[in-house]
């Protein structure tokens, strides 16, 4: 007893694991809802009498709430009379009407993969109402049985399936109890059609959990990617910070000259030449319509010499540029190369 136990514990288990991966989308009402027109044939359980056979036919209407657990409702209607009504002239001998509980076993035990299988089973379990015509009687009944359904189509939104089943008359004895002697063995062959749904296909759809969270971890690296751009440029807001402490302290260059700037133009190397985008920054000075000072600079590629002339010419365009656009330049200089990094810059600033 204490092997079987500990088996079914790891079946459980094993089952919780394969369907802990999976997380379903959320569906509406009428998602996942199926209709059905269901024939068979069945007899007296006890087989004293098995002919003759008492056709039935009936609908079933199934919802499923995920795809392992559904339920089920079932109207049969029974023709024949062996062991329902031998003497009523009645065509339908006997009816009955039941709610069942469905568990799909398939999905259960396999997991869901995202579209059922071609070939699925699922337990059938419920109570119902019986009825004969012979007596006018009403009786409490059950079903139990399995649904062997075969999954056609494209998007399988048609089911053939073959259901065996014990149709139980509960009351028909003293009390209520499973009696073979008062109980149907019946197969029933269905067709099914699975309508559709809100998502778009005719069955439930999933998230698989394990991508989840590798798309979760690979967001969380580009974050820590980001994270360290943001630094970086921290720091290199910090190295321009010290280069425009280092300018301020040039050659009395005069530290009016590059507090608080305002507008940074860039150049290329070894030019000074204005670019469109120098020109942009330079338009926003114009409209500014504010009295400026100008500090340009070089990197420190070339000598001494050349790179205080270039940084001269740089600041001579800037200051061409603004007073033919009617800008007040009180204070412009170049001061050539001012640290190690490639520093092609002209810095203005409101004159105070």
């Amino acid at each position: 007893m204490k092997k079987i136990l500990f088996m079914f514990a790891l079946l459980i288990s094993a089952v919780v694991g394969v369907n802990a991966q999976t997380a379903y989308q959320s569906a509406k009402v009428f998602d996942n809802v199926s209709i059905g027109v269901t024939g068979g044939i069945s007899s007296p359980l006890n087989f004293n009498s098995v002919t003759p056979f008492n056709t039935n036919f009936g609908i079933r209407l199934q919802k499923d709430f995920t795809p392992v657990v559904g339920v089920q409702a079932e109207g049969l209607a029974f023709v024949n009379g062996n062991h329902f009504a031998n003497d009523v002239n009645t065509w339908v001998k006997a009816t009955n009407v039941g709610v069942n509980g469905v568990l799909n076993l398939s999905n259960l035990i396999g997991g869901y993969k995202g579209s059922p299988r071609v070939f699925e089973v699922s337990t059938v379990t419920g109570i119902g109402w019986l009825y004969k015509w012979d007596t006018s009687s009403n009786y409490l009944s059950s079903k139990t049985g399995v649904d062997l359904a075969f999954n056609l189509g494209n998007e399988k939104q048609h089911s053939i399936v073959l259901t065996p089943a014990v149709y139980w008359n509960l009351s028909s004895g003293n009390g209520v109890e499973f009696n073979r002697n008062h109980a149907q063995l019946a197969v029933n062959v269905a067709y099914v059609y699975h309508f559709k749904t809100s998502n778009g296909t005719h069955h439930f759809k999933t998230h698989d959990i394990g991508l989840l969270n590798d798309e979760i971890n690979k967001l969380k690296e580009e974050n820590v990617g980001l994270k360290n751009v943001v630094k970086s440029l921290n720091d290199e807001k910090s190295k321009l910070n010290s280069q425009l402490a280092a300018l301020n302290s040039k050659d009395g260059a005069s530290s009016t000259l590059v507090d608080n700037v305002l507008w940074v133009i860039q150049f290329a190397q070894g030019s000074s030449n204005l670019s469109s985008d120098a020109k942009n920054v330079l338009d926003k000075v114009v409209k500014a319509n504010k009295a400026v000072d100008v500090v340009a600079t070089a990197s420190p590629e070339g000598s001494k010499s050349t790179n205080k002339t270039l940084s001269e010419k740089r600041a001579d365009a800037v200051v061409k540029y603004l007073t033919n656009n009617g800008v007040t330049v009180k204070q412009s200089v170049g001061l050539g190369a001012t640290s190690n990094t490639a520093n092609r810059l002209a810095l203005i600033t409101l004159s105070k």
